[in-house]
């Protein structure tokens, strides 16, 4: 059997996700470095730090997010791979999609308890 690629270039395409990760996890903790050093700084400065995060956007966004790339792997998988345990690739962030985007629809966003002063 004739080999495709040679085994340095196997050696550099098993390094790609495994150098993107690690970036990526280089990238977030400066990002939360940063994020804490400047809340660090405005405590010093007397002013109160807001949380001002938009939770109902957040859960909307991820859940829409996750299904897609779920029912998009789910299909992939299973046209490729037939029914197999490859298919939980997909159908693991599917099904978490699918439970935030009920955790949006049938939380009660109206009844929340906190407030900017806790």
């Amino acid at each position: 059997m004739e080999q495709i690629t040679s085994p340095a270039a196997q050696v550099i395409f098993a390094l790609i996700p495994i150098v993107g990760i690690t970036i990526g996890g280089v990238v977030i903790f400066f990002a939360l470095l940063w994020a804490h050093h400047e809340r660090k700084q405005r405590i010093a400065s007397g002013e109160k730090p807001k949380l001002n995060y938009n939770f109902k956007a957040a859960t909307l966004l991820i859940g829409l997010l996750l299904t897609g790339i779920g029912a998009m792997l789910s299909l992939f998988f299973a046209l490729f791979a037939g029914i197999s345990p490859t298919l939980l690739g997909g159908l693991i962030p599917f099904t978490i999609g699918i439970c935030l985007l009920l955790f949006y629809r049938l939380y009660d966003w109206k009844n929340e308890s906190r407030t900017a002063d806790n």
